[in-house]
């Protein structure tokens, strides 16, 4: 929580200074394709992969081979991702033209978007680490530090934002130089950590360990199956950036509030759920393994119900309060809302895909995840290209929600039918007293709505 906070307070900075510039389109590109790649070697593809092999290692009670386990796994990573990132950095003129076609008919916009990837794409390399770091620590119910050292980063970019900034003569560059110095802090954190837990020496560079090429086989496939998500925001992105000048920049602020009950909620109720899951079927527990998915998902309705009608309901109030400062104008909350009522359409699935694809990687299959997730991603591209001469960047926004609930539906039919997850009992009812409550709260909204003009 505290992290999700100082989260707001970076984005309510960055707004404050850049709003909806060239520069800030600029950075979120920027800053976007190094978290892909974080989604596909850190807290994706990696750890679905990575706490199941870990869970099954620690049952057996052997601590010198988890040591060695962890150790060759850290080792691997590492130097693949010392690759990625040298390769990265290369050719970061390749991956802005790759990624925002768009800004190749500016060469200025191309050259900074160039000098920011290069900033921040080493950002990967440390994040993706302490990612592994954190999925030790929470396997071993060390929940507290992963949780907390995410608010580093935004320490970091405030700080470079308000004293930084002012001093370079491209100031949106102090941001990505934020974002480095971020991922730094929290590799340190976490690496203290795990050592003082004695589960951590040193790395090694072992690729024949065989929990390594376990984890290597599995992440294969779930590279991809728990990445569309992020790859679906990438192809959102891709298409703006031949937009209008702004348009990366909604889409951006109203990701963002649609991230909060995301990450507040889905993404840490994942993290609990994945070791729980690996456990109960390591242990052979099938019926203890359906409970927690369907405990899981009584949770999701229950939370993203009402966030997702509260943030369409009150989109355009909530950017104009959070973000309405500075050169951020009355026109970018406008278009922001629009974006950030069509993402908030998709809450729920959003949050169903964090906490179903684990029921698949708990059992190491990463091929269902994968096939389902072709599709979720070919139907988001056939809806963007539909969408987007309707409603510009609002109509990726939706395009995205849409996506998503074809991606969680099939997983959720995938479950029930190999037999991994069986509905329990009540759930007419419990879908009734959820959907009345939230129209209960829906009326007091439009309520309020028509006493309150405006939150600025």
């Amino acid at each position: 929580m505290v992290s999700r906070v100082l989260g707001f307070i970076r984005d309510i900075v960055i707004a404050k200074t850049f709003g909806t510039t060239v520069a800030a389109d600029v950075f979120f590109v920027a800053f976007k394709i190094p978290n892909l790649f974080r989604r596909l070697f850190a807290e994706g593809a990696f750890s679905q992969a990575f706490i199941p092999v870990l869970t099954e290692s620690k049952a057996n009670g052997d601590k010198v081979k988890v040591v060695d386990y962890i150790g060759a796994t850290a080792g691997v990573l590492s130097l693949a991702l010392f690759f990625v990132v040298a390769f990265g950095v290369l050719t970061a003129p390749v991956f802005i033209a790759l990624f925002a076609p768009g800004f190749t008919q500016d060469l200025e916009k191309w050259e900074l978007a160039t000098l920011m990837l290069r900033i921040t794409f080493p950002y990967l390399m440390f994040i993706s680490i302490t990612a592994l770091f954190g999925s030790v620590l929470n396997t071993y119910g060390r929940f507290t530090i992963p949780a907390l050292t995410p608010a580093l980063l935004n320490v970091a970019m405030i700080g470079a934002a308000l004293y930084l900034a002012p001093l370079l003569k491209q100031p949106i560059v102090a941001l990505g130089i934020g974002v480095l110095v971020g991922g730094i802090l929290q590799f340190f954190i976490q690496l203290i950590a795990v050592i003082r837990l004695g589960i951590f020496r040193r790395i090694t560079f072992n690729f024949f360990h065989p929990g390594v090429r376990q984890t290597l086989r599995l992440m294969g496939p779930a590279i991809f199956g728990v990445s569309v998500a992020q790859i679906n925001l990438m192809i959102d992105t891709l298409i703006a950036s031949f937009l209008e000048t702004g348009s990366i920049s909604w889409l951006y602020y109203s990701d963002r509030l649609v991230e909060f009950p995301l990450g507040v909620f889905g993404i840490a109720l994942a993290t609990v759920v994945l070791p729980s899951l690996a456990q109960s079927h390591t242990q052979g527990q099938p019926q203890n393994f359906s409970a927690t998915l369907d405990w899981a998902l009584r949770l999701v309705l229950l939370i993203s119900l009402p966030a997702a009608t509260a943030l369409a309901f009150l989109a355009e109030p909530i950017l104009s309060a959070l973000f309405q400062y500075g050169v951020m104008t009355e026109r970018d909350v406008m278009m922001a809302g629009q974006s950030l009522i069509a993402y908030s359409c998709g809450l729920t699935a959003f949050i169903m895909v964090k906490i179903l694809a684990p029921g698949f990687y708990a059992k190491q299959d990463t091929r269902t995840p994968v096939r389902i997730g072709v599709i979720a991603m070919g139907v988001n591209v056939i809806l963007n290209l539909a969408l987007v001469g309707l409603f510009a960047h609002a109509g990726l926004a939706l395009a995205t929600s849409l996506a998503a609930f074809i991606n969680a539906g099939l997983l959720l039919k995938a479950l029930i039918v190999n037999g991994s997850y069986r509905p329990g009992r009540g759930w007419a009812t419990y879908i009734l007293k959820v959907s009345i409550a939230t129209g209960v709260m829906c009326l007091v909204l439009l309520a309020l709505s028509e006493t309150q003009a405006t939150w600025t």
